[in-house]
């Protein structure tokens, strides 16, 4: 699809960054050990903050919505005739950021326009 002139052409491709969240009951705890690695928490804590999320069946509905988002970014890239590619990398939960900038980085792109769904540190 050829890159249309409508002020995207900086950026040779978009990757949508996200905090992430666990898909099923068994990431749970490790999703919660990841975010809250360094500080301290106790396991006690991480497995009642766990409970918050079994009561939808185990999942957080971020990377549900992230999809979708993505879905709408690309029907609108493709409406417009932008042909960049899409990428998808999370903080906390596959897909993992720091493996989607390498993906990124191999695939040869080096001007990348970062789409935040939220502030949160990520360093």
């Amino acid at each position: 699809m050829p890159s249309s002139n409508d002020g995207l052409n900086p950026y040779d491709a978009i990757i949508l960054v996200s905090f992430g969240g666990p898909e099923r009951p068994e990431d749970v705890l490790p999703f919660l050990e990841n975010v809250t690695r360094g500080r301290g928490i106790p396991p006690e804590r991480l497995a009642e903050v766990g409970e918050h999320y079994f009561l939808f069946g185990g999942r957080s509905p971020i990377n549900d919505q992230c999809r979708m988002l993505l879905a709408a970014i690309g029907k609108e890239l493709t409406r417009r005739e932008v042909g960049i590619p899409l990428y998808w990398g999370n903080r906390n939960s596959e897909p993992w950021l720091v493996a989607e900038m390498k993906k990124i980085a191999a695939d040869g792109h080096r001007r990348v326009l970062a789409v935040m769904t939220s502030a949160y540190p990520s360093y």
